[in-house]
């Protein structure tokens, strides 16, 4: 009997990738909209899709840890990654739906540039991620922390150049109001990238 209470150990490491996977497909939407705001609305509606499907994922996990009496890590450490992971897509929703609601018609190139960031950071997640499964990995998974910390500068510097580019050139102040927040919401999404490496280190260091 008590062995059933015993959880199966790759559970939660299912979890965590069946949402960075969605954190991926989120993000790739997104920059399909702002290289081509032709198609905004239907790309959109597929992120919110996808971002219903996180939550869904991360209700499960967050139910399944209440249930479990032996976990894989620390339940903190479950907790607060699915919680992170979550928050990226939760970005990326937010963003797409500021895209629609300004009626954005023309893209800028700095826009673009910062949803590329965004990408290969989701893309450095779920590698990290995926070491999770095994600790001796550790060398590897802080290699992709490395990378999650750079991508992030990257942003953060592609952000205040963009904002230095909007104010200077950007004569409609409608647009500037528009731009500015879409340009800092997307840099916040890289932070969140950041916020999950943080995570994963800890991970890695109580586990070493």
């Amino acid at each position: 009997m008590f062995k059933n209470l015993l959880p199966r150990e790759t559970n939660f490491f299912d979890y965590f990738e069946q949402h960075c996977r969605l954190g991926i497909e989120a993000s790739k939407e997104l920059l399909a909209m702002v290289s081509n705001p032709g198609d905004m609305t239907e790309r959109a509606a597929r992120i919110k899709e996808i971002e219903r499907e996180a939550d869904s994922i991360t209700h499960v996990c967050t139910d399944t840890l209440h249930k479990t009496f032996i976990t894989p890590i620390d339940r903190g450490e479950i907790l607060g990654l699915m919680q992170r992971l979550d928050d990226i897509v939760d970005s990326v929703e937010s963003i797409a739906a500021r895209l629609v609601m300004y009626d954005i018609k023309e893209s800028r190139s700095e826009a673009v540039a910062l949803v590329d960031v965004l990408v290969r950071a989701t893309h450095e997640i779920i590698q990290a991620v995926t070491g999770l499964r095994n600790m001796s990995n550790q060398d590897t998974i802080k290699q992709h922390c490395i990378m999650l910390f750079d991508l992030e500068n990257q942003g953060d510097l592609l952000m205040r150049n963009a904002l230095a580019d909007l104010f200077k050139n950007e004569s409609d102040p409608i647009k500037v109001i528009k731009w500015k927040e879409i340009l800092e919401r997307l840099e916040k999404a890289t932070d969140r990238c950041e916020s999950v490496a943080n995570i994963i280190q800890g991970i890695v260091i109580e586990n070493s």
